[in-house]
């Protein structure tokens, strides 16, 4: 996997970049774990608005990945490594001795006909998912439960990882890629390694009909709108700055706590990400 430069032929291919795709063994997903699904486009449930900037894009299926890896004790045999549409990271077609295939989040250096199982005392090795407990600390891992049974949650984005930094009870306390080390019952079942397109962060989109392919809408500044669109807006005059950058409803938009102050997960987090 590497990134591939251009010829500056023109002045937007000078900065673009892309992924090589040399990891990638297939150019077609596997048919039965595919739907089509509706992309909220920014939206929450009552229809407006709630993440701006969001829209369009290239048309995609979904691929149904196996967050939980709750077929256990079972070895699975990786059969491709595929390009996702809907997350950064790559993903893997695995067929496990029983004849059913599944998709999993494709950890790093994972390679077409490696071995792969899910179990409470499975070897620690790539791509083995177990429960916390039985997990060396220090050891990357991605596809974290939160909440026991319920799939992997945490870290689950390109060349992410985590690590625990101690065990002590029925906790264990897990160091995030943010930062933040957070208390997770030592049930909760982990994916060993790093998550796989490590270089994903040094990709350079170079032109804004990139980004609309991707789905990302343009960005305007609050103080080209006029006063009823934005609170940084109208005036006769530039002005050379606002106090605090904000929103078109009003809200902060950097440093500002959105967090609710009651939150019941408050108390597992050991140490916050700032």
């Amino acid at each position: 996997m590497g990134i591939k430069t251009f010829k500056p032929v023109t002045q937007t291919l000078r900065y673009k970049s892309v992924l090589n795709f040399s990891d990638i063994t297939t150019d077609e997903p596997y048919k039965p774990l595919t739907t089509g699904f509706h992309r909220k486009k920014g939206r929450g449930h009552k229809g407006r608005i709630t993440c701006r900037h969001k829209g369009g894009g290239h048309k995609r299926l979904y691929r149904i990945i196996d967050f939980k890896r709750d077929k256990r004790d079972i070895e699975a045999k990786v059969l491709t490594i595929e390009y996702d549409p809907n997350r950064t990271a790559r993903i893997a077609l695995v067929c496990y001795k029983d004849g059913e295939h599944r998709y999993i989040i494709a950890p790093h250096q994972l390679k077409v006909g490696d071995k792969i199982i899910a179990g409470e005392n499975v070897p620690i090795s790539t791509g083995n998912a177990l429960p916390l407990k039985n997990i060396p600390t220090g050891i990357d891992i991605h596809n974290i439960e939160l909440k026991i049974g319920k799939g992997g949650q945490l870290v689950r984005s390109a060349g992410s990882a985590a690590q625990i930094v101690a065990k002590e009870g029925n906790y264990c306390q897990v160091k995030l890629p943010s930062g933040e080390i957070r208390m997770i019952h030592k049930e909760c079942y982990a994916t060993i390694g790093r998550v796989s397109n490590i270089d994903n962060e040094n990709v350079i989109i170079g032109k804004a009909g990139r980004a609309r392919w991707l789905g990302i809408r343009p960005t305007v500044r609050g103080v080209a709108m006029n006063p009823v669109d934005h609170p940084h807006g109208g005036g006769e005059g530039k002005q050379k700055g606002y106090k605090q950058a904000v929103s078109p409803t009003g809200v902060p938009a950097k440093g500002y706590k959105t967090r609710h102050k009651r939150n019941p997960s408050d108390k597992f987090i050991v140490k916050r990400r700032k």
